[in-house]
């Protein structure tokens, strides 16, 4: 009660409940505070206030590499794959243990994949080019996948002759395409086949990906995906079915899902045996599981995530058993990508307007207005994302005020945090930092307005440097033809 009276006080929330502030966003005590769940490990302040990170303050990378930047905690990164490596793994052991695969869609880059390497994960590319960035780090081809709805001929040969360890189906059409390819380089190519299991993650509706309405996978409940397996042991000579996928959404923060996708999944092999003779050794219950971008949330740890997916699959197993006797259980792999990359890495901007807007009810909003937006993190534009922020540069005394922190882009979708409390004294040339943009930022960035992309800053050790260079405008115009009229063409 003492704190929405501070609320409605500071014309903030009014007294009928409406106001600038949604309702879930509680008035903060201290607004200055860095709730740990949403920050990288080693972020703190300094006794002027600063942000640091990795023993660097936020000050001094905005001096030395400029904003908006990306800046990445490498040791925290580091840590949350070590995790899964370690920590989700382990309860498999009593299972025949378990896989691991790093999604390189949330972020990918030279750096983030020489790191996955060697703290031991596998990873999943999904086009020629995050295929080739595992390429020039060396990354085992045993450990890598090809994922994707519409693989060509050439991302599918580029797989194959590096020797990827798996490359998920997706389609009738392209069991034949990638049948065709192994043919003509002679190989035996290891296939794992995406079912859409009828499972439908509790998120926003374009990145729940089991319902059957969707482009990805080949459906259980139509057949398709017992089509597509007949076909593959067909095709027995050039494709080696070893086994099933599926992914159920994103943004996940309990297992229940997984574990009717489990269930449904270990019938379906449990058919193949059955009917095939086939013991296929994996199966891959996907990614999905999320992460806190705002006081909302309250995702799993990976330990607690790999107790409770091997409970389930432990429990899924045991109609398999008894019905198998002595059979080999498919060996369980998993895709995380946001839990790993999301909290390791906070965007950096510079204030440059800042404009209060007064709201009906007396309240007021104030407009952050910051030197990035939607071509560095169009999530909030394109998917209602919510974030958070936090003054960056300096201690405040002043009271919190609702702030909607936009973008300097000619759309007025361009919206980076929604609804978030910051110092009224908020101004031109303050640093605001945002947590949480670490996976899918980077990947979706655009050239929006012709603005060049931010750099991607690794922190450790009291060390900053730049793993993707900031784009130029130069960048932007090499890739332009000049196609002005020579003085002596007939015009």
């Amino acid at each position: 009660m003492a704190t929405n009276m501070r609320a409605h006080e500071a014309g903030i929330l009014h007294a009928d409940g409406y106001g600038a502030a949604p309702q879930w966003l509680p008035y903060p005590g201290d607004v200055m505070e860095l709730l740990p769940m949403l920050w990288p490990q080693t972020v703190g302040r300094d006794a002027d206030g600063v942000l640091t990170v990795g023993g660097v303050r936020a000050t001094d990378l905005a001096a030395e590499h400029g904003t908006a930047a990306y800046v990445l905690d490498e040791a925290d990164l580091r840590a949350r794959a070590r995790a899964y490596q370690e920590d989700f793994t382990a309860p498999f052991a009593r299972l025949g243990g378990a896989h691991v695969y790093y999604a390189g869609k949330a972020f990918l880059c030279t750096a983030v994949a020489r790191w996955i390497m060697e703290e031991g994960l596998g990873l999943d590319t999904c086009s020629a080019g995050e295929l080739a960035v595992a390429q020039r780090v060396g990354f085992p081809p045993e450990r890598l996948a090809l994922h994707g709805n519409n693989k060509s001929v050439a991302e599918i040969r580029q797989a194959l002759d590096y020797g990827v360890g798996r490359i998920v189906l997706d389609s009738l059409e392209e069991i034949e395409r990638v049948a065709r390819v192994a043919g003509e380089l002679g190989v035996r190519a290891p296939v794992m086949i995406r079912v859409t299991v009828g499972v439908e993650a509790h998120t926003h509706e374009f990145i729940a990906t089991a319902h059957e309405d969707q482009k990805f996978g080949l459906s259980l409940s139509s057949g398709a995906a017992k089509e597509a397996i007949a076909r593959v042991v067909e095709l027995g000579d050039v494709l080696d079915l070893r086994g099933l996928h599926s992914h159920i959404g994103s943004q996940i923060f309990d297992v229940s899902g997984f574990e009717i996708a489990a269930r449904r999944l270990l019938t379906l092999h449990a058919e193949v045996a059955d009917e095939h003779g086939l013991a296929m050794p994996e199966m891959d219950l996907g990614g999905g599981y999320g992460i806190a971008y705002t006081s909302e949330h309250d995702p799993m740890t990976p330990g607690d995530l790999g107790r409770q997916m091997a409970d389930l699959v432990e429990r899924e197993l045991k109609p398999f058993h008894e019905a198998h006797p002595g059979a080999p259980a498919p060996r369980i792999s998993i895709e995380p990508g946001r839990s790993i990359a999301g909290p390791s890495t906070f965007t950096l901007y510079e204030v440059g307007t800042v404009k209060p807007v007064a709201l009906d009810h007396g309240a007021v909003r104030t407009y952050v207005s910051v030197d990035g937006g939607m071509s560095d993190n169009v999530r909030t534009a394109l998917y209602g994302a919510d974030y958070s922020c936090t003054l960056a540069n300096r201690t405040s005394d002043a009271a919190p005020v609702v702030v909607r922190v936009v973008g300097r882009h000619c759309e007025s979708g361009d919206i980076v945090v929604m609804d978030e409390y910051l110092p009224a004294d908020v101004a031109s040339g303050d640093l605001i930092a945002v947590p949480g943009t670490g996976a899918y930022c980077r990947s979706l960035s655009n050239q929006y307005n012709h603005t060049p992309r931010p750099p991607v800053v690794a922190v450790l050790d009291g060390r900053s440097r730049e793993i993707v260079r900031r784009e130029t405008v130069e960048d932007l115009l090499a890739l332009d033809v000049d196609d002005t009229p020579r003085k002596d063409q007939d015009r």
